[in-house]
C-alpha cells in the first residue's frame, strides 16, 4: 500500500508538471498564431489511451510515461517529421515565424514551470505557512550517523554555526554545507565551545551517500502512536510513556534506543520506560526486523517550533524568493556533479524520484515535493542539449546572433544525438535506482 500511494503521487505531479510544461509551448504558439498539431501528456508510440480532436490539434493521454509534448508545426523535434519539413514553408509554420518568436515559443515551457513553483508556494504558504526547528532550539543537541561521525561531529553535539554564521533553520543546515563551500562547524560539546573542521572530501562523501541525514535532531523517546499489534502495545506500553533503555542498559534518545534495539532481534527484552513518576519494565520479544511497532511523538511535543504566517498579499513575494532559491540550488547540485568525485553515482531515476514522496498521503508535503520538481524540470530542460528546449534555444541564440539558421539536416542529426544522449541518460539513472537496491 505504501509503494502505492508514492506511486500515485509520483504520477499525478508529474502529469500536472507535464501539463502545465507543455501549456506554456502551447500558449506561445498559439499567441503567435503558430499551428499545434498535438499536445499529449505522456508518450504514445503506436497507441494512443485516450485521444480527441478540437480544431487543429489532437489532445491525448499516452502510456508511456516519461513525459509529454505538443508537435508544432514546421518544427524539427522528436516526432522527426521529416516529410513535412520537404514541404515549402507555411505561414503557420514555426520555422516561417521569427527568431525572437520562436525563442519564446521554446522558453514557454520552462517559464511556466517556474511561475507554477511560484504559484504553489504562495498557495503552500497562504494556507499552511511555515513551520520549522531554529538550529538554537535543538536543547538535546544533534544525533549523527557513520558519515556525521567522519565529519567529526558527536551525539549531544548543539550547531551554533557554520564558518561563524548563524543557520537559522536546522534543516538548511546539509544544504549549505554541500552547496556553499562551508569549511569549519562551531559547536558546543560538554559545555565548551569548539570548532570542528569539515574533511576536504566530506561532501564527496555525502553524495556518493546519497543522503542529507548525517545530521539529524535529537530527542527523547515518548509513546505518540502504536502499530495495531504490534510487539510494544502487546507488551502493555502506553501513550505517553517515556522508553529509556532496554534490560540494565539506558538509552533515553530515540536515536540511541533504535541503534541499540538492532543488536537484540528475535530476543526477549525488557524494555526499560517510565509511566508517570514510575519505572516499569515490559517483557517482550523483539521482532525479526528490529522494531517494536511504536511511534514517537511529534517534534512538536519536544521543541518550540518557529511559526510564519502569510496573508495571500504577502506570500507572492516569499513565494517568488523560494522558487528562486530552488532553481538556484538545483544548479548548484548539477555543479556537483562535475566536480565532486564519481559524483554520478549518486544520480538516481523515477524510483528516486517517486521515494520522495510521503508513505501517507499528505497534501502539504505532496504540493511542497511538486514545487520542488517543477522547479528541478525547468532546469534540466533549459540545459543546452539538443532535444531539450535548451538546445532549441542555444540554436536560436546562434541564428539571432550570427544571423543565420542552421540547416535543417544540421538540426535532424542534433535531435538524434540529442534523443540518444537523454535515452543513455535515462537508463543510467535508472539502472542506479536498481543497483541500490540490491546493495
Amino acid at each position: 500500500m505504501v509503494i502505492f500511494i508514492k506511486i500515485v503521487q509520483f504520477l499525478l505531479s508529474l502529469s500536472i508538471l507535464v501539463i502545465f510544461h507543455e501549456f506554456g509551448h502551447f500558449t506561445a504558439a498559439k499567441i503567435f498564431k503558430t499551428r499545434v498539431e498535438k499536445f499529449y501528456l505522456f508518450f504514445n508510440p503506436w497507441f494512443s489511451l485516450f485521444k480527441f480532436k478540437k480544431g487543429e490539434t489532437e489532445y491525448g493521454v499516452g502510456w508511456v510515461p516519461l513525459g509529454g509534448y505538443v508537435k508544432i508545426s514546421g518544427m524539427i523535434d522528436e516526432s522527426m517529421d521529416k516529410e513535412q519539413m520537404k514541404l515549402p514553408p507555411q505561414p503557420y509554420e514555426f520555422r516561417s515565424k521569427p527568431a525572437w518568436q520562436r525563442l519564446i515559443i521554446m522558453l514557454g515551457g520552462v517559464t511556466v514551470n517556474v511561475l507554477l513553483a511560484v504559484a504553489i508556494y504562495i498557495m503552500i504558504l497562504t494556507i499552511w505557512g511555515e513551520k520549522y526547528l531554529p538550529t538554537s532550539g535543538l536543547k538535546y543537541g544533534i544525533s549523527v550517523d557513520t558519515l556525521g561521525y567522519q565529519m567529526g561531529l558527536r551525539n549531544g553535539d548543539k550547531i551554533l554555526s557554520l564558518d561563524n554564521k548563524t543557520v537559522e533553520d536546522f534543516s538548511d543546515i546539509p544544504g549549505e554545507i554541500a552547496f556553499e563551500d562551508v569549511k569549519t562547524v562551531q559547536i558546543i560539546r560538554d559545555n565548551k565551545k569548539m570548532e570542528v573542521a569539515i574533511p576536504s572530501d566530506f561532501v564527496n562523501k555525502m553524495i556518493k551517500a546519497n543522503s542529507a541525514d548525517f545530521i539529524s535532531i535529537r530527542y527523547p523517546f515518548e509513546a505518540g502512536k502504536f502499530v495495531l499489534g504490534s510487539a510494544a502495545e502487546k507488551a502493555g506500553m502506553k501513550i505517553n510513556d517515556r522508553i529509556i533503555g532496554i534490560n540494565d542498559s539506558l538509552f533515553p534518545y530515540f536515536d540511541e534506543f533504535r541503534m541499540a534495539l538492532q543488536h537484540y532481534k528475535k530476543q526477549n527484552v525488557k524494555i526499560v520506560v517510565v509511566r508517570g513518576g514510575d519505572t516499569i519494565q515490559l517483557p517482550l520479544t523483539v521482532p525479526a526486523e528490529g522494531r517494536i511497532g511504536v511511534f514517537h511523538k511529534e517534534l512538536s511535543a519536544y521543541f518550540i517550533l518557529k511559526e510564519r504566517n502569510y496573508s495571500f498579499f504577502s506570500a507572492i513575494p516569499a513565494g517568488f524568493t523560494k522558487a528562486v532559491d530552488g532553481v538556484g540550488k538545483y544548479i548548484k547540485s548539477i555543479k556537483l556533479l562535475f566536480t565532486q568525485e564519481k559524483a554520478y553515482e549518486s544520480v538516481g531515476g523515477f524510483i528516486t524520484i517517486g521515494s520522495i514522496f510521503p508513505s501517507t498521503w499528505d497534501w502539504q508535503s505532496f504540493w511542497i515535493l511538486t514545487a520542488f520538481l517543477s522547479t528541478m524540470l525547468a532546469v534540466i530542460n533549459i540545459l543546452p542539449i539538443p532535444a531539450l528546449d535548451g538546445g532549441h534555444v542555444l540554436f536560436l541564440f546562434y541564428e539571432i546572433i550570427f544571423r543565420r539558421k542552421p540547416s535543417d539536416k544540421f538540426l535532424e542529426y542534433a535531435q538524434i544525438v540529442g534523443m540518444v544522449i537523454l535515452f543513455g541518460l535515462l537508463i543510467f539513472a535508472n539502472m542506479n535506482d536498481i543497483i541500490k537496491l540490491f546493495r
